[in-house]
């Protein structure tokens, strides 16, 4: 089974580069499942079902999502009309939306997706160590071979940490949050594939997808302002795993890169 994951899709270029190269990537790859970090999908914060509809069109199977996934106004619509929308599922008891589910791949193998938020430098919600593992126990117990992580946590030891921690236990643990790709994709003997960061698709001439401008006075002065999504260098980046069904090992990992070109 191919599966393919894309890290925080910024905004409406963000959103252009799936719909120009995921159609592609699917066929050439012979992906049988794309999930999707879509927590800065709508103008760089929170989804809309809008925006959501626009990533389903183009080949994205599940969405993830993080601590943005509340900003916009709209959420509450989302979650009703997506059910593959996912929040963290270490949120407190009774938030809105679901943090793990199986989903159906295209080749019709069954896929387990847990998504979990850190805790460093982030909200202090529930452990997402013990979760973690309680989950995948569950998951497994209904069958589940396959089994896909995203964790979206702001330090870099804390993703390691959990990748870590889930070796062998699940096929894939990939960080998402930062938006930028780091080089450490990797298998681990215990056959879970790997990877700190999937890094952002979208803006690159930007800091972490942001007008560098408006990033440049929040630095200088200190003060409250409004970020705006920047559009240039737009990129999509995504990991490329293909796993054992019947073991749900990780057989082997890739980066893909591609740029949109104009």
């Amino acid at each position: 089974m191919n599966l393919f994951l894309i890290g925080d899709i910024i905004g409406e270029p963000g959103r252009e580069a799936c719909a120009r190269l995921l159609p592609d990537l699917r066929r050439d790859l012979k992906l049988d499942f794309v999930m999707a970090n879509v927590e800065n999908l709508a103008h760089g914060f929170g989804v809309t079902p809008k925006t959501l509809q626009e990533l389903a069109r183009c080949g994205v199977d599940v969405f993830s999502s993080g601590n943005h996934v509340w900003d916009n106004k709209e959420w509450p619509a989302a979650f009703q009309s997506f059910p593959n929308l996912l929040r963290p599922a270490n949120y407190p008891e009774g938030a809105p939306g679901k943090g793990h589910h199986i989903f159906q791949a295209a080749g019709g193998g069954r896929v387990g997706v847990i998504n979990l938020q850190g805790r460093s430098f982030m909200l202090p919600i529930d452990d997402p160590f013990r979760l973690s593992r309680q989950l995948a126990g569950a998951l497994k117990g209904q069958g589940l071979k396959v089994l896909v992580v995203d964790f979206h946590a702001e330090a870099t030891a804390e993703k390691v940490a959990l990748a870590a921690w889930l070796d062998g236990e699940v096929s894939v643990c990939a960080g998402t949050h930062t938006h930028i790709p780091t080089a450490d994709a990797r298998i681990s003997p215990q056959g879970t594939a790997a990877i700190t960061d999937l890094g952002m698709t979208g803006p690159y001439d930007s800091v972490i997808g942001m007008k560098k401008e408006i990033i440049f006075q929040k630095f200088l002065l200190q003060t409250k302002i409004k970020y705006e999504v920047a559009g240039g260098d737009v990129q999509l980046w995504g990991l490329l795993v293909e796993v054992d069904e019947a073991t749900g090992k990780a057989l082997r990992v890739e980066q893909v890169r591609r740029r949109l070109q104009a």
